[in-house]
């Protein structure tokens, strides 16, 4: 069967565990693939490929993110809040529109720019003085290759793990900058030690397009002189632990009085 770019496939020799989109297919009609919910880049022979049910996969995302959902209602009879900006720093246009679709649904002042990997160390410093975020998302794709013979066995991870760097020597207090930081499969250990307050990903498995998101809302919708749930939080994300840890922090949103 030929197949077309944007049509929505799985992978017969990986039992179909993951739709992807086909972004680009050459002459030997090798198909290149994108995750639709997972942030995950592949390539696969044309011939490996079967067509995808869409109904499916529609029902199991809408039980996730009602899952990961926020409560946004606030007491505003006598309050006014300020939820914490976020700058979100993403490699993947398509997941850079659904993350800032994601924070505008909850009424967020979020700014969203794309970016290369490679490009963000020398860039997230200059960001950071432009739009003064209380949280930076910084992520893309990446990849662990455990047999393959290149630096440090990950695809974007060392760019990930020095834009954590210039991020923390901007703003070196956890309570006044939340990084984000991360993608399928990354160095989590690395991410942390970089100064990451939450990374991926714990056990190298893939995360969910929406997962940074997730995290970066519920702490700019808890007010400062809350602690997040970290267990809790961590579960609202697709993988929960496994996909996503990170380190006890308080809320970046301030409560005022009278409205």
């Amino acid at each position: 069967m030929k197949y077309k770019i944007g049509d929505l496939v799985t992978r017969k020799s990986h039992h179909h565990d993951m739709v992807f989109m086909i972004t680009f297919i050459d002459n030997d009609d090798i198909c290149y693939l994108k995750g639709v919910n997972i942030r995950l880049q592949a390539d696969s022979p044309m011939e490996d490929l079967t067509l995808y049910d869409q109904e499916e996969d529609v029902e199991q995302e809408e039980d996730f993110l009602k899952r990961a959902s926020v409560d946004y209602s606030l007491n505003r009879d006598d309050y006014f809040y300020l939820p914490g900006k976020i700058l979100h720093i993403d490699a993947d246009q398509d997941y850079l529109k659904r993350c800032l679709d994601y924070y505008h649904k909850a009424s967020l002042d979020a700014v969203g720019v794309m970016m290369n990997e490679k490009e963000v160390p020398n860039e997230i410093h200059k960001l950071l003085e432009q739009y003064r975020p209380s949280i930076v998302v910084i992520t893309g794709h990446d990849a662990y290759y455990k047999d393959k013979e290149i630096p440090d066995h990950y695809k974007n991870s060392a760019s990930f793990v020095q834009a954590v760097k210039e991020a923390r020597s901007y703003e070196k207090s956890h309570q006044k900058l939340v990084i984000i930081a991360g993608a399928c499969q990354s160095n989590y250990e690395e991410l942390i030690k970089a100064g990451a307050t939450f990374a991926s990903s714990p056990k190298r498995i893939n995360i969910h397009a929406l997962d940074p998101a997730i995290i970066a809302t519920k702490i700019s919708l808890t007010c400062t002189s809350e602690n997040i749930d970290l267990k809790e939080l961590l579960n609202r994300t697709k993988y929960g632990p496994e996909g996503i840890g990170g380190l006890q922090t308080s809320g970046m949103m301030y409560m005022g009085y009278p409205r």
